[in-house]
């Protein structure tokens, strides 16, 4: 890695996401940045360049094989993103690793699977909207926490099997997963909780076997033929709470803000002479839920858009600004606009690592959003009221979503 070259800091606490991800990319579609800790990474907002190294084996997640910096010590164990790398799953891992683990994931997320949660999505929903019409006029409600948050949490919840004791704790972890900016303390913490608490989620549904993926996963870490440790299992499940249900919050969140500030584009969804598909797609383009996602490292030595990258430099995906690339949208790819005629995105990644959990946050999407607003049609956003951020930089959403549903 060039030591010469003045990395960009990314601010820990995600304040301004999308400014930030604008000055990197004018500084080149492979552009070195700093992360907490003092670790340095290439990030990639070019979507031309990030599918070229996605598509193929020339760069790994597993910082056991790929990442001298890992393997020689460099990196300790505490440090601020030590959750996002060192968990063993398929999130982690490179070549037939990748290729075992996901195989066993996948039957979790098989689209049947997915069909059958339709109906209980459905009925989530119609609860939550059914609570908020008990909304005396005039007060504000947050719609992140009262209809944002809890829907995409209870359906990964009932996928996993979790028992309610189980739900809030979890919820606390996972918000805290996403922030990078708490200390190396208070992450350590949250990562041995949050193991903790899933590892009591196992051993109750060893105790108490459904149909739950939960269940599906200890099945298959039980069975001498398979090849899938209880480290793994506990592992996956880790990934699966985490990236399960916080890109989902983020879609609803953005879909309901934009919606909001583009009075146009609401009115066409609530005439039908736009789809709700093609507001799903632009809402995943223009607000990408994950923003950076690290990590990932060279195998070995190449150029990649100009830059001369060495094996087992650290590269930080920036899905956020390759959906946003001006190269795929032209002059108005910072405009929120469902009607455009491509809305190519990366917000599910890209590549063998690409997200198996699309079609259910695309679903969800599609029953939460018409639901809202036509159960709501006069509904704005609350005025002089803060919205701010999802602390971190690495997922990208709104800390509140305050709003008067009657419109007064």
């Amino acid at each position: 890695m060039d030591n010469h070259t003045v990395p960009i800091v990314l601010d820990p606490a995600g304040t301004n996401i999308q400014g930030e991800i604008a000055r990197i990319r004018e500084q080149g579609p492979v552009t070195l940045v700093e992360l907490p800790g003092g670790v340095r990474a290439w990030s990639i907002t070019n979507a031309a360049v990030l599918k070229e190294i996605l598509s193929g084996s020339t760069v790994s997640k597993d910082p056991r094989k790929h990442w001298p910096a890992f393997q020689n010590g460099e990196i300790p164990e505490d440090w601020e993103l030590a959750n996002w790398i060192n968990t063993p799953s398929m999130f982690i891992a490179y070549g037939a690793d990748h290729r075992r683990l996901r195989k066993v994931v996948s039957k979790g997320f098989t689209p049947r699977s997915t069909a059958e949660l339709e109906p209980r999505i459905q009925e989530i929903v119609q609860e939550l909207v059914k609570g908020l019409e008990a909304t005396p006029a005039g007060q504000v409600v947050d719609l992140r926490e009262e209809f944002a948050y809890p829907l995409p949490i209870r359906v990964i919840g009932e996928l996993l099997g979790v028992p309610e004791d189980l739900s809030e704790p979890l919820r606390v972890c996972v918000d805290s997963v996403f922030d990078t900016g708490v200390s190396k303390d208070e992450a350590v913490a949250t990562y041995t909780e949050m193991i903790g608490l899933l590892q009591t989620l196992v051993a109750f549904r060893r105790e108490n076997p459904g149909q739950d993926m939960t269940s599906t996963l200890i099945r298959a870490a039980d069975d001498p033929e398979t090849d899938f440790t209880e480290a793994e299992l506990v592992g996956t499940l880790y990934l699966t709470v985490n990236a399960g249900h916080e890109t989902t919050v983020s879609l609803l969140d953005h879909a309901i803000h934009l919606l909001l500030t583009h009075p146009g584009h609401r009115a066409a969804v609530s005439e039908g002479t736009l789809g709700w598909t093609e507001v799903i797609e632009e809402v995943l383009r223009f607000e990408s839920p994950a923003a950076h996602v690290p990590l990932r490292y060279a195998v070995d030595d190449f150029e990649l858009g100009g830059v001369a990258i060495a094996a087992g430099d650290p590269i930080l995906v920036c899905y956020a600004g390759a959906s946003r690339d001006p190269q795929v949208h032209g002059p108005t790819t910072d405009v929120f606009d469902p009607t455009r005629a491509t809305k190519e995105h990366m917000a599910f990644g890209y590549g063998v690592h690409h997200c198996l959990g699309e079609p259910l946050a695309r679903l969800e999407a599609q029953i939460a959003l018409p639901e809202i607003f036509t159960r709501f049609p006069d509904m704005m956003l609350a005025p002089g009221q803060e919205i701010g951020a999802v602390p971190g930089f690495i997922s990208n959403g709104h800390r509140r979503l305050p709003v008067l549903l009657s419109g007064k």
